[in-house]
């Protein structure tokens, strides 16, 4: 069942295994909630997780979906990024650049805000850019965890458990061919 809540295409494969993995379809879900007159997200969780025994994952999605309902929807991707960069414009720049890389690629690049970060995706995931700081932009990659940190590449355990490694850029000046030919390493190991 497709919905117009989320385009996320992992959101919308969680939302088609949900009636076989939990039991319930996502509106039978929502009409649950409804009844139990429970709105926000840690009373959502509670719930779903500790009284109705669904996994974390599957609770995390309800929530948000149902949340985004009662919203009105989910917000626009536009809206997302927007939120992202309004106290932080000075590093719009280091994203859009960072975007137009990626879109010479191909034409299998998703690329989709979260309210904190943008996911870059082909089959999976292969980057994530986040404006961490006011004055930095982080460049999440997934590449094979085994590699060690080189140049301007950082380990990223400890920073986001969505990345392997990591680049900091401060400035376009920063975004050099080497920070390019590793985004391209990790959009082909995505593939």
């Amino acid at each position: 069942m497709k919905t117009d809540y989320f385009q996320d295409p992992y959101v919308q494969t969680m939302i088609s295994n949900m009636p076989e993995k939990t039991g319930k379809s996502l509106e039978e879900w929502f009409k649950i909630l409804k009844s139990k007159k429970v709105e926000q997200h840690s009373e959502i969780m509670n719930l779903l997780k500790k009284e109705l025994g669904l996994t974390h994952g599957y609770a995390n999605t309800i929530s948000l979906l149902f949340r985004q309902k009662l919203a009105g929807g989910a917000p626009s991707d536009e809206a997302l990024l927007e939120a992202q960069y309004a106290k932080k414009p000075d590093l719009l720049p280091i994203y859009d650049r960072l975007v137009q890389e990626v879109k010479t690629f191909g034409d299998d690049v998703v690329i989709a805000s979260k309210k904190s970060y943008v996911s870059l995706r082909r089959a999976r995931q292969f980057a994530i850019i986040q404006p961490s700081t006011k004055t930095r932009v982080d460049l999440g990659l997934n590449l094979d965890k085994d590699l060690a940190a080189s140049g301007s590449l950082i380990l990223g355990d400890r920073w986001s458990g969505m990345c392997t490694h990591r680049i900091e850029i401060v400035d376009l000046q920063d975004i050099t061919l080497e920070v390019i030919e590793w985004l391209r390493k990790a959009y082909h190991q995505a593939g």
